[in-house]
């Protein structure tokens, strides 16, 4: 499966193939802040299945944190993907990809959220224990 995307105003674009690792919803701050929405959607993908195929020159990147390495169009500033080294996935946002179906199974940092859902995914406080978080599971 592949799905090509673009940033806001058409000249960057990006193509994930196969299928995403995981996808959800994240409650962070950061997330929040840079999405500019109180929850974030994710789709987190393996390296090897992102590819920016038109309008590389145009892809600026900003880095609050070694977890996180934001990529977007220098032209428009729209957003485009986050990589994720020390997890070694990258979170294309989910909007970037229109065509991709999209099928959240979990929160995570669920102890920042300012939009409580009750819509029956896991929540976890903060992150997977496998990602370097808790694994604490959080109520409704």
């Amino acid at each position: 499966m592949k799905h090509v995307g673009h940033c806001f105003c058409g000249a960057v674009t990006i193509e994930v193939t196969g299928e995403p690792a995981a996808m959800g919803y994240c409650h962070c701050r950061s997330c929040r802040s840079w999405s500019g929405g109180p929850v974030n959607a994710f789709s987190l993908w393996r390296p090897e299945a992102v590819r920016i195929t038109e309008g590389a020159q145009n892809v600026e990147t900003f880095v609050k944190t070694p977890l996180s390495q934001r990529k977007y169009c220098g032209k428009c500033g729209g957003h485009l993907m986050t990589n994720h080294p020390p997890l070694d996935l990258i979170d294309v946002f989910t909007a970037t990809i229109p065509t991709l179906a999209f099928t959240p199974g979990v929160h995570v940092n669920y102890s920042e959220t300012v939009l409580p859902m009750r819509d029956g995914l896991p929540k976890l406080k903060d992150f997977p224990a496998e990602f370097g978080g808790s694994g604490e599971m959080m109520q409704d």
